[in-house]
């Protein structure tokens, strides 16, 4: 098992649950928490045995977003570009472009740079009581950590300018109606149901679904001329996988496929 001072990382079969532990703080971000993230997932992206990621927050909370108690003194806005650029860029990017599914459990509430961590994941699933707030422009800042970037595509620029401005919650049933969660179920049953989709996941052919990712998001600032040729060059390494040849042989012998993401 992997140790960190403000991350707790474990397994659980074929799937590794992050969770961000400061929760005293409400899960708000450091320096530290955010490289230690980045390597949680670093980790778990070069696990072979993991095939799926469960990101979520200890405590009542996702995350508060960027800790402001960290800053004692004056912040200028070369420390500002700097922080985002070193911190906050490498964990997103990281977590868009790995190819394994990461499920973000929506515990509370995911504000700030805690939302943008929230859209980062490729399925969110929420508590009941759970909710996302783009709180930037409440302390006069933009939102940043890719904010702009996840809800302009996932609801548009009006609605996304209208959270963003406003810094309107957005409950949870809420999101699931916009599109910004897959699922919502009742706080206690969250990590349960979480769990139980992430294992689903894990059992299918997690090459070819971390290829899709990739395809889907590559799409998402390519012409469709690019998009139809990166998918050729994906499947030309799908159909290479023993995920794939199973998979025909299970539906010509008319059985479940065992997948094992090779």
């Amino acid at each position: 098992m992997t140790t960190y001072n403000t991350v707790l990382y474990a397994t659980e079969g074929a799937v590794a649950v992050i969770r961000m532990n400061r929760v005293e703080r409400r899960n708000a971000f450091t320096p530290e928490m955010l490289t230690e993230l980045n390597d949680a997932f670093r980790h778990a992206e070069e696990d072979a045995s993991v095939r799926a990621i469960v990101l979520t927050g200890e405590g009542p909370t996702f995350s508060a977003g960027q800790d402001l108690s960290i800053f004692t003194g004056a912040v200028d806005a070369a420390n500002v570009r700097e922080a985002i650029k070193t911190y906050y860029k490498p964990l997103i990017l990281r977590m868009v472009t790995m190819p394994k599914i990461i499920i973000g459990a929506i515990n509370g509430g995911a504000a700030g740079a805690g939302a943008s961590l929230a859209l980062a994941c490729d399925l969110r699933i929420m508590a009941d009581d759970g909710y996302l707030l783009q709180a930037f422009s409440n302390i006069g800042l933009v939102p940043d950590a890719g904010s702009t970037w996840f809800m302009a595509r996932m609801v548009g620029y009006s609605r996304a300018l209208q959270f963003c401005i406003e810094a309107e919650r957005i409950s949870a049933p809420d999101c699931l109606q916009l599109g910004l969660c897959n699922e919502v179920v009742t706080a206690s049953f969250l990590m349960h149901k979480t769990l139980e989709r992430a294992q689903a996941l894990a059992s299918r052919p997690s090459k070819a679904l971390g290829w899709t990712k990739q395809a889907l998001n590559a799409s998402m600032h390519s012409s469709l001329d690019a998009a139809i040729d990166y998918e050729a060059e994906l499947q030309a390494h799908a159909i290479a996988t023993q995920d794939h040849k199973e998979g025909v042989m299970a539906f010509l012998q008319k059985r479940a496929p065992v997948f094992r993401g090779e």
